[in-house]
């Protein structure tokens, strides 16, 4: 495994669509262009923000096949693995390790609602399936499924391969985990950025984060990591009204948080339905907040 693999900030790709709501992959390698020359320090693709429930199977291992081409082993590159089957998964997960993906981060099954003994076993048969690192995603909040410290420890015992846990939760949450297991593996953050700072501060190696706010955010976590907390804590404030806006919801930061993104990437963003309908204060208060974000992201040069 690559040193420090799941240290930094690693951009989670928008789905990107043309006019007809069909992917444009052309779209999606100016995407990795920009997350790699505005300093992220990894990319990841098929996440929450990647819209993976809209897309059909071979969408997804052909996103996964264009963002490695475009990469280019660039930048580390893992792929979230979502799907409702252990057959599902596993076949996703070989196309990301045939097209040279680094780790997996998988996602709990979106059908029922089961005790974790079920969804340790379903992660245990996915993960022994790979010769890749994986990580496991707890986002109660958005896929209404998570697990404890203490079950993630079982997990490790039962997938050596578990790497690390990609934690949507506050700060505090997160501190849990780490508490019980964070010696055994890497805890890394989400939710937009939100207590980006404290998370850092309590022990997280990383987050995985959008595009609209991912350049920023390796901005304040190379500040952190050099020692100046005084100029990351400056950026993070900053920033925290742009996270506050797009975060109101999974689909809030489809609408808006890509539009920021598009906004600074110089590309047009096309819905696929269904979508949060775009209104014009919507559309300017996205404004406003992209050029903060712009405005923070190049003090960085």
């Amino acid at each position: 495994m690559k040193a420090n693999l799941h240290d930094g900030v690693y951009a989670v790709l928008f789905a990107l669509f043309d006019a007809q709501e069909a992917l444009d992959h052309g779209a999606m390698k100016a995407q990795v262009d920009y997350c790699v020359e505005t300093g992220c320090h990894g990319i990841t693709v098929l996440g929450l923000a990647t819209e993976v429930l809209k897309l059909t199977f071979e969408e997804r291992c052909a996103l996964v096949e264009t963002t490695a081409r475009a990469n280019g082993g660039r930048l580390p590159f893992s792929v979230t693995i979502a799907g409702n089957s252990v057959a599902e998964q596993v076949a996703l997960a070989a196309c990301a390790e045939a097209a040279g993906a680094d780790w997996l981060i998988l996602q709990p099954p979106m059908v029922g609602s089961y005790g974790a003994d079920v969804y340790l076993d379903f992660f245990a048969r996915v993960a022994t399936s790979t010769a890749l690192p994986v990580a496991v995603q707890n986002a109660p909040q958005y896929l209404g499924r998570g697990l404890s410290g203490e079950d993630l420890v079982r997990l490790k015992q039962r997938a050596p391969n578990l790497t690390a846990v990609k934690a949507e939760d506050a700060a505090l949450g997160l501190a849990r985990i780490i508490d019980v297991a964070g010696d055994r593996f890497a805890v890394i953050g989400g939710r937009g950025g939100l207590e980006m700072t404290d998370v850092l501060r309590i022990g997280c190696r990383g987050l995985v984060l959008a595009p609209d706010i991912a350049p920023v955010a390796a901005r304040i976590f190379d500040l952190w990591q050099a020692g100046n907390r005084e100029g990351a804590e400056t950026v993070y404030a900053a920033a925290l009204p742009a996270s506050t806006f797009v975060m109101q919801s999974l689909e809030h930061l489809i609408t808006y948080g890509k539009r920021i993104f598009g906004e600074n990437a110089g590309i047009a963003i096309h819905d696929r339905a269904p979508c949060l309908p775009v209104q014009p204060i919507g559309l300017s208060i996205a404004q406003q907040w992209a050029e903060t974000l712009s405005r923070l992201q190049k003090e960085r040069t």
